[in-house]
């Protein structure tokens, strides 16, 4: 499915997904959680040391994004996803998690912030507060160490187990505007064109990222 459970990394949606709009089609569940009412904020530490590039995408302090893959076409990376996944849930922090995926546009924006740095284009990637941490082995090389906790403290906090009602935890729906099939008629001029209100994939964010 890259770069909430955001849009870049600037800032990863927040809000509910109430409302009374007809509840579209669901996806199968997924482990992607994103920001919630009812965050708790976890004790502030002391500061990462790490210099924030200029042309990296800002977050929000303490905002967590994860860059991640659904797609099982390469074992190691699915599984790598899966592990820092699990990693970030123990420590039940809200999680702005960006699927490359199913929007081209999360890809595009990880591939900038790598290009940045000097570092080749791979997954998963994790951000805190607006600072590359890396990869699955810096992860879990943080987790064994226990400085990712240290890293985690002041972030907002979630409930693993809260799934979107709007979206089924996969943070986009089927376009409302042409289905999912990308394409729309136009009466006014006779002809088909293509929806500019989805994504490559016939997907738009479920209410503008608000879960």
């Amino acid at each position: 499915m890259e770069d909430g459970c955001s849009k870049v990394v600037s800032g990863g949606g927040s809000g509910s997904c109430g409302g009374g709009a007809k509840k579209p089609f669901h996806f199968a569940r997924s482990l992607t959680y994103h920001h919630h009412q009812g965050h708790r904020v976890l004790p502030p530490a002391a500061k990462w040391r790490r210099h924030q590039l200029a042309d990296e995408p800002r977050a929000r302090p303490k905002d967590v994004v994860l860059y991640t893959t659904s797609l099982r076409g390469v074992r190691r990376t699915f599984a790598d996803c899966s592990s820092v996944r699990a990693i970030l849930r123990g420590f039940r922090v809200a999680v702005d998690e960006r699927d490359v995926s199913m929007d081209a546009a999360f890809r595009r924006e990880l591939r900038s912030l790598l290009d940045a740095r000097g570092r080749a284009f791979s997954l998963p990637q994790l951000l805190v507060g607006g600072r590359l941490v890396g990869g699955a082995d810096e992860v879990k090389q943080l987790h064994e160490s226990g400085q990712l906790r240290r890293l985690l403290d002041g972030a907002a906090g979630q409930d693993p187990a809260y799934v979107c009602d709007g979206c089924g935890g996969v943070r986009f729906v089927p376009c409302t505007a042409c289905g999912g099939g990308r394409k729309v008629f136009v009466e006014e001029e006779d002809r088909v064109q293509r929806c500019g209100d989805c994504n490559e994939n016939g997907l738009e964010e479920w209410q503008a990222g608000s879960c």
